[in-house]
């Protein structure tokens, strides 16, 4: 990784080890505390704190990427739909001070018929970016990478045929 702060969760090395996906610019993790299956994150691999910190190359980049890491993510978890969030700043509930962005796979009634955004505005336990959620073991963790990392050969040899 470029630039690196320290204590910075997401510019430790072995993240770079653990993408499921990555770009040039971009490393694709899934969520040590998923609100459903499949909750994945796109991250930088240089530390900007804002999506206003990356360049037009990295902008354009980003987008190109978090597409190509949801249409694994739909194909992975059997998917058409999604959702993408982001929270930049203090004050739209970004507690991780490194960008990212959130890919949840959605499914029909994979919340019992609600919107996940009602939900998190009704129960703080929920949050996107709250501490409090359940978090996978390492090896649960380590399970869904692999996972996602050989849906993609298996995407791509469809692809491919």
């Amino acid at each position: 990784m470029d630039t690196v702060t320290e204590g910075c969760p997401f510019c430790k090395r072995e993240n770079q080890e653990m993408a499921f996906l990555e770009s040039d610019n971009f490393l694709a993790l899934y969520n040590i505390a998923p609100i459903l299956r499949g909750h994945s994150l796109v991250v930088p691999k240089r530390h900007a704190v804002s999506l206003m910190d990356l360049n037009e190359t990295e902008s354009a980049e980003l987008v190109a990427f978090s597409r190509k890491v949801t249409l694994l993510l739909q194909f992975a978890f059997k998917s058409d739909g999604f959702d993408w969030s982001l929270q930049d700043g203090i004050n739209a509930g970004q507690t991780v001070s490194h960008f990212h962005l959130h890919i949840v796979i959605r499914s029909k009634m994979d919340l019992g018929g609600q919107d996940w955004f009602q939900l998190i505005q009704e129960n703080n336990k929920t949050l996107l970016d709250s501490s409090s959620r359940p978090r996978l073991s390492d090896e649960e963790y380590l399970f869904y990478t692999e996972y996602i990392k050989d849906q993609y050969k298996k995407m791509n040899q469809i692809s491919e045929d």
